[in-house]
């Protein structure tokens, strides 16, 4: 099938590899390159290199509801349009324009966290599997009806390791759909709007730690964290990011909430309700190491007198 692709992140580069074999893939739309640090160039998204490497036009609109933008899109003549994580909404002129319409890889089991931030608020709430759906666009926000979902278990993951593992589960369930649409024999299921949840953008420092909070919530804040929205905290008046972290039910000391103590090599904070062991840190302004290591260049943690609090 002719296939427009848009996407911009690493969770859509990998599905983009995948669909490439498979199908041809006349054009790429990807966000515009961007700046990442301070004073540094702009820089391609994962997807525009995967593309560029591939040997495939790649355009990166500001928006796609300029009549022109439409005119081009339109030219390409697609069978369809394949949506993972592009990051720019899609008019209803653009939804129009294929003749098996805009497919959308969600990361989440819809209805089940529509939006924004899936991964993240699935392990935020706890829930014990994750997954992907192939879902027909339409202009609500992650309101169409799905065609092939696939899930995994997401006990003890973090974002960055079920991001990946859900791009290769959505390059498999979009391939599927692909393969349906293609034969005419795909089955659509319509969402149930009574089991709607929304998964709304993790907000500038939601992750942060937080004695007043309890262990699993904390553990749960460390692995739902990444370099965009870090899980930060004040570890003997060093502030820090946490990296990984475990709820301790055996740990060999009892610290109240905000008590921090390095015992036995490993440092452990005491939280409302349990304590969270720290396993790995980034101190501002240093490279990540391990918490034992971190601690004992803190002379506040090595005794019962350690701190942390909220950052």
């Amino acid at each position: 099938m002719r296939v427009v692709y848009m996407g911009t992140p690493t969770f859509a580069a990998a599905i983009l590899e995948q669909l490439i074999p498979h199908h041809e893939v006349v054009a790429v739309y990807t966000r515009p390159d961007a700046v990442r640090g301070r004073g540094s160039a702009p820089v391609a998204s994962p997807v525009k290199e995967v593309a560029l490497t591939a040997g495939i036009p790649v355009r990166t609109p500001r928006t796609l509801r300029d009549a022109s933008e439409q005119a081009a899109l339109a030219a390409l003549a697609p069978d369809v349009i394949c949506v993972a994580a592009y990051g720019a909404i899609l008019p209803p002129e653009v939804l129009a324009i294929p003749a098996h319409g805009c497919l959308n890889v969600h990361g989440s089991l819809l209805p089940r966290w529509r939006g924004a931030a899936p991964i993240e608020r699935a392990i935020l709430a706890g829930d014990e599997e994750v997954g992907v759906c192939i879902m027909a666009m339409e202009e609500g926000l992650d309101t169409g009806d799905y065609c092939v979902c696939r899930s995994i278990p997401a006990a003890g993951a973090t974002t960055e390791s079920l991001t990946a593992d859900l791009a290769d589960l959505g390059a498999s369930a979009l391939l599927a759909a692909l393969t349906q649409v293609e034969a005419g024999r795909v089955a659509w299921v319509a969402q149930d709007e009574a089991a709607v949840t929304y998964a709304e953008k993790i907000a500038k420092g939601e992750l942060n730690l937080d004695p007043a909070e309890d262990a699993v919530t904390n553990d749960r804040r460390v692995r739902a964290s990444s370099a965009a929205h870090p899980a930060r905290c004040i570890l003997g008046a060093r502030a820090a990011t946490v990296l990984r972290a475990r709820v301790a039910d055996d740990a060999p000391v009892a610290l109240v909430p905000g008590q921090a103590m390095l015992a036995d090599k490993r440092l452990y904070l005491g939280c409302i309700e349990g304590i969270l062991e720290v396993i790995e840190v980034k101190p501002d302004g240093k490279r990540a190491m391990e918490a034992r290591a971190f601690a004992a260049g803190v002379p506040a943690l090595r005794g019962e007198e350690g701190t942390w609090s909220r950052a």
